[in-house]
């Protein structure tokens, strides 16, 4: 902004150099007075305008900059990703599953390495497989781990599309077994026996 206002000054100052010479080469010092005064304010005027208009419409362009630069940011996606390599390449995990998946240990958890890229689910979540299960994510559950034969029951029964709906619970130790809760129901593991428990 301020390179303009010394382009203005300059400018100024050229026609004030301009301007003077000519107020000398005036036939008659009553006629020089008045026209080159009006000459000079005329010119001032306008080159004031110019730099004015000029300002203005560098002002212009920096807000419209502005406010492109604040919806980029908006529009920027700030979820954490990242690439884990794998045999069949980069596998990007990010957001909640990735957050779940490093909470556990990340590739040296009973997950271990992605096996796919995330894909979307029922209701607006999202689920991405891993070697040792999957985890399963939606906006009113978080992130959880489902994997085994609770995985198979679950799946058997719809999945996150079922009646059982998304997992609210990882996996957890309960007498003679495991069990996961889900927005519909339960499901658990005991003495080798799948049992599939809804609301």
């Amino acid at each position: 902004m301020h390179h303009f206002a010394r382009r203005t000054a300059g400018f100024m100052t050229a026609i004030a150099l301009v301007a003077l010479p000519l107020a000398g080469c005036a036939k008659d010092d009553k006629d020089a007075k008045p026209d080159t005064g009006m000459a000079t304010t005329t010119a001032m005027a306008t080159a004031t305008e110019h730099a004015d208009d000029t300002h203005d419409n560098e002002t212009d362009r920096n807000e419209t900059d502005r406010n492109e630069t604040d919806r980029n940011d908006a529009d920027r996606d700030d979820t954490p990703t990242t690439k884990i390599p794998t045999a069949a390449g980069d596998i990007e995990v990010s957001g909640s599953i990735l957050e779940k998946y490093n909470a556990v240990g990340g590739v040296t958890s009973p997950l271990g390495e992605p096996t796919g890229e995330s894909q979307d689910a029922p209701g607006g979540g999202t689920m991405q497989a891993f070697e040792g299960g999957a985890i399963y994510s939606s906006p009113d559950t978080g992130a959880h781990i489902v994997w085994g034969e609770i995985r198979d029951a679950w799946m058997a029964n719809g999945g996150p599309g079922g009646k059982l709906g998304y997992p609210t619970t990882d996996e957890m130790d309960i007498a003679g077994g495991k069990q996961s809760d889900f927005t519909g129901g339960t499901i658990t593991w005991v003495d080798r026996q799948i049992t599939v428990t809804e609301k």
